[in-house]
């Protein structure tokens, strides 16, 4: 999961809505051009991408797609990590290292084994390659929604526009989390039980005091 973290500094992609162009087509049958728009903002295209380079806009929403459901699942692993939710066992008996060895937040990842980040990384890569591919531009890889086709275009429409906009803020959020700690020096569970909610003027705020 801390490596599923650490990938979303690989970049996310800005978020795109619709515009004067021609319609995208998608297994979805629903408009990828229609979703994404969310007020006030509306049509969110500052460098006008969608008129200069309107080929690339289906990858750019892949990509944004994908970050964002890494990111929701990032978010998700942060909470339960810093609850001291883990697996029972070892992750690595031949260095007597236990799960619940592994320290929460981002120096985590320094802690597993290099053996276990090899497998991390080949699981990842199966993944990207075979299970979810990333040339599958749509998105839709036949699981459905919690198992179930959505027939309704406007609900499908609705329940995509949600996960898009929580991607969005899963981005935003595992970064500000990432920065939090880089800042404060201390995990998200250690920040909430000291109090320690603002760097810049709580009293122990590391640039403003």
């Amino acid at each position: 999961m801390k490596l599923a973290i650490l990938t979303i500094l690989a970049g996310s992609a800005a978020a795109f809505a619709p515009s004067a162009v021609k319609r995208a087509s998608s297994s979805l049958a629903v408009s990828e051009l229609e979703l994404g728009v969310t007020e006030p903002l509306g049509v969110f295209d500052p460098l006008g991408w969608l008129e200069t380079e309107p080929e690339a806009f289906e990858r750019r929403r892949a990509v944004e797609r994908k970050h964002g459901r890494i990111a929701m699942a990032a978010v998700v692993g942060i909470i339960i990590h810093n609850n001291k939710i883990v697996f029972d066992g070892y992750i690595s008996p031949s260095n007597d290292l236990k799960f619940s060895d592994i320290p929460t937040g981002i120096d985590g990842i320094f802690t597993v084994p290099t053996a276990g980040l090899a497998q991390i990384l080949l699981f990842f890569g199966l993944v990207e390659l075979a299970w979810l591919p990333a040339s599958k531009y749509d998105g839709d890889y036949g699981v459905g929604w919690f198992g179930e086709d959505i027939k309704d275009p406007e609900e499908k429409a609705r329940k995509l526009n949600v996960e898009l906009n929580n991607g969005r803020a899963a981005m935003l959020g595992i970064i500000g989390n990432m920065v939090g700690e880089g800042v404060t020096g201390q995990t998200m569970a250690e920040q909430y039980a000291a109090g320690h909610f603002n760097p810049f003027n709580d009293g122990t705020g590391v640039l403003f005091n």
